[in-house]
């Protein structure tokens, strides 16, 4: 009796053991492969609980998601300037087609591999046909696009699809970066010397243009002054004319005293005159000027 319990203990384990060496999960995350006898049987890309036969079939599981390369160090590229280009990449790819997958590279690893290469060729291609200003400016996501058109068609020859290829940082090498700031520096410097030679003429424009206008209202300042000053005269005169025609003794005597205050204005004014000269006339005793 014990014997019967113990045989059909055993056959339950046994039973166990090969039905759950026979339930396998695939996950949404992952793709497998059934393997016969080292031969690929069937590929399952549904998520669930599948059966396999035991001990004559294996299990092998791909990522099914989308998955990141990243370049650590920069490549060189050459411009169609014949510049030198440092330039870190990324990207992204997915399995689209595990059983070519695995018969093509394998794993990851070498899918990478395979995949860097192929990315490589194709971006020098790329880049060899446009400039440093058109690899930093719009023009790039047109250049990327085709990258990754080129790159995917040999990518899907080992089971992948490309998704995107991007450039994380572009950068010139230290000589290259040297003579491009040396060439920026000249012409900065060039710009600078012409802007103050622009303002330099600009200033002598403007100064000549205020010294024309000064001299111009100097002149008609002086002609009106001139003007101004001959009327004053002519009326003055009229005057002196009037007065004189009025009074002469008069006009006379005024006109010596001018002629005195303009005389000996200063102590150090000297004459030389005989006393009895006609500039002294009205200088004599009160009743002698008219002697």
């Amino acid at each position: 009796m014990k014997n019967r319990t113990g045989i059909l203990l055993a056959g339950v384990l046994a039973a166990g053991v090969l039905g759950s060496m026979s339930l396998f999960t695939v996950d949404q995350r992952e793709n497998a492969i059934v393997f016969q006898l080292g031969e690929v049987k069937q590929v399952i890309t549904t998520p669930g609980l599948h059966f396999k036969w035991p001990l004559i079939q294996n299990v092998r599981y791909f990522d099914a998601r989308i998955l990141t390369m990243d370049t650590p160090d920069a490549e060189r590229y050459i411009t169609s300037e014949k510049k030198n280009l440092l330039v870190n990449t990324f990207v992204k790819w997915k399995i689209s087609d595990p059983r070519q997958f695995y018969i093509s590279v394998g794993d990851e690893a070498q899918a990478e591999t395979r995949l860097a290469q192929t990315v490589n060729a194709t971006l020098r291609e790329v880049f060899g046909k446009h400039t440093v200003q058109e690899v930093v400016s719009k023009d790039r996501d047109e250049m990327m696009r085709v990258a990754r058109e080129r790159a995917n068609l040999d990518a899907k020859k080992i089971g992948i699809d490309v998704i995107d290829v991007r450039l994380k940082r572009v950068d010139l090498p230290q000589e290259v970066s040297e003579s491009v700031y040396k060439r920026m520096d000249a012409e900065r410097k060039s710009v600078a010397n012409q802007l103050r030679s622009e303002g330099a003429s600009e200033a002598e424009r403007i100064r000549a243009e205020a010294d024309k206008e000064r001299a111009v209202i100097i002149a008609n300042a002086y002609n009106e002054a001139q003007r101004l000053k001959g009327e004053g005269d002519a009326k003055a005169s009229a005057v002196y004319a009037q007065a004189f025609g009025k009074n002469p003794e008069f006009y006379a005597f005024y006109r010596s005293l001018e002629a005195y205050r303009s005389s000996f204005k200063n102590r150090s004014d000297v004459l030389v005159l005989q006393p009895n000269s006609e500039f002294f006339k009205y200088l004599k005793g009160p009743g002698k000027g008219s002697k």
